[in-house]
């Protein structure tokens, strides 16, 4: 009796194993897990909602019809697309005022988020994701202006907040 008890268990236990595995070959998934392991599960949910609310721009197309237009390349964080219709002084998880792409053959990949918030809505750093881990600048780029960067679409082995990921292509 016991070893047909064990034997469904071994089965179910080789599909759950199976079953994980596949699901980390979607590089999205893969790429947007590996910075976030030692956050906060607060913070995780955040990064899951500004994930879910961007998705749809891996598609550049709709990112160009939503207003992000082109501003410049900066090293260590790709192409760098600006949404002058949500720059304000509220953080929004959802709304990012900038779209990080690096170029892929003639494609252009998303890879990252960025926050941007005038210097003249606040002197200190805009509340941002819960907790410590996000890191603000001030006059990022030279410009009177808070920014933090989120790597939630590529990985970044400095963390998900680091202002520069050594992962993204040089500009060209």
């Amino acid at each position: 009796m016991k070893s047909y008890l064990s034997f469904p268990i071994f089965i179910g236990i080789c599909c759950l194993l199976i079953g994980s595995a596949l699901l980390t070959t979607n590089r999205t998934s893969a790429a947007a897990s590996v910075a976030v392991d030692n956050l906060s599960p607060t913070t995780r949910n955040e990064l899951a909602r500004a994930r879910n609310a961007t998705a749809k721009y891996h598609d550049f197309d709709r990112a160009d019809a939503d207003g992000y237009k082109f501003l410049h390349c900066a090293e260590g964080e790709g192409l760098e697309y600006l949404n002058e219709s949500v720059l304000d002084c509220n953080f929004d998880i959802e709304h990012p005022e900038a779209l990080h792409y690096i170029r892929e053959g003639n494609n252009l990949r998303l890879v990252g988020v960025e926050y941007v918030i005038p210097i003249a809505c606040t002197a200190t750093p805009p509340e941002g994701f819960t907790g410590d881990d996000d890191e603000w600048e001030f006059m990022a780029e030279g410009l009177p202006i808070w920014a933090m960067r989120a790597a939630i679409w590529f990985p970044n082995p400095n963390g998900m907040f680091a202002e520069e990921n050594p992962n993204i292509p040089p500009c060209e």
